[in-house]
């Protein structure tokens, strides 16, 4: 599915998008993704801002085999994004997005994963991650120290104990590896049955430890309802500066 991405630069940056889910927690008819916000999906949002990455060579987007609502988006029509099925675990549309890009990506290519409901990351945020990143042996990832106080709950909601936060951070994406270092560890880890909630965690399995780049807390992922207004407000203050 989708156009076939090329690129002749040294060591180019490629953006995978996995955006197959329903998005069950926002209680709408629609797949979030496809909320609209500012006159615009979330999706739009989100591609618009990596599509400004300067030296992007494209954006493999991975979307549900039944999905209806992307073709009617006027970004459907852009080259510099191919299309391939998404899977039914956010790992599996990554890894989809990496086999697509077997034949095009060389071995040291940065890959670029960001998810679909964040719409609100910005082009310093980006920067940083690839600027702290680009002298790395493994790779990295956006995030934001814990801030609130952690309680551990145990049936019936019930408080066990308070946890230490100190070096617990929360993970944002994008996240950022070189393609055949992330292809590798993520089929292998699949491969083995294991449970893979990033391309972070993927590496981790492999006794790879990635590096953690502050963000922003603004990059929020939109995943309730309420999220969509604080979303908005984000992204007009965004505008306006």
């Amino acid at each position: 599915m989708g156009n076939h991405l090329r690129s002749d630069a040294s060591n180019p940056c490629w953006a995978i998008v996995p955006a197959a889910g329903i998005g069950t927690r926002m209680r709408s008819d629609l797949p979030k993704q496809y909320l609209r916000l500012r006159g615009k999906t979330l999706l739009e949002h989100t591609l618009e801002r990596l599509l400004a990455i300067p030296d992007l060579a494209g954006v493999v987007l991975a979307l549900s085999p039944t999905d209806p609502y992307w073709e009617q988006l006027p970004l459907a029509g852009n080259v510099r994004i191919a299309v391939v099925d998404g899977g039914s675990e956010r790992s599996r549309s990554v890894l989809n997005a990496l086999n697509y890009l077997t034949l095009q990506a060389e071995a040291e290519d940065w890959i670029l994963v960001h998810d679909a409901a964040r719409p609100c990351i910005t082009p310093s945020a980006i920067a940083s991650l690839r600027r702290h990143t680009a002298n790395h042996p493994v790779g990295g990832i956006l995030g934001v120290p814990v801030g609130d106080t952690l309680k551990r709950v145990g049936p019936r909601n019930v408080i066990l104990d308070t946890c230490d936060r100190r070096g617990l951070w929360q993970a944002q994406t994008p996240q950022l590896f070189r393609y055949q270092l992330l292809h590798q560890c993520l089929a292998r880890a699949l491969g083995q049955g294991e449970v893979v909630t990033d391309e972070a965690s993927a590496m981790e399995l492999a006794g790879y430890q990635p590096l953690m780049v502050e963000g922003r807390t603004d990059n929020i992922k939109v995943t309730r309802p309420e999220d969509l207004a604080l979303a908005e407000a984000i992204l007009q203050r965004q505008e306006q500066h």
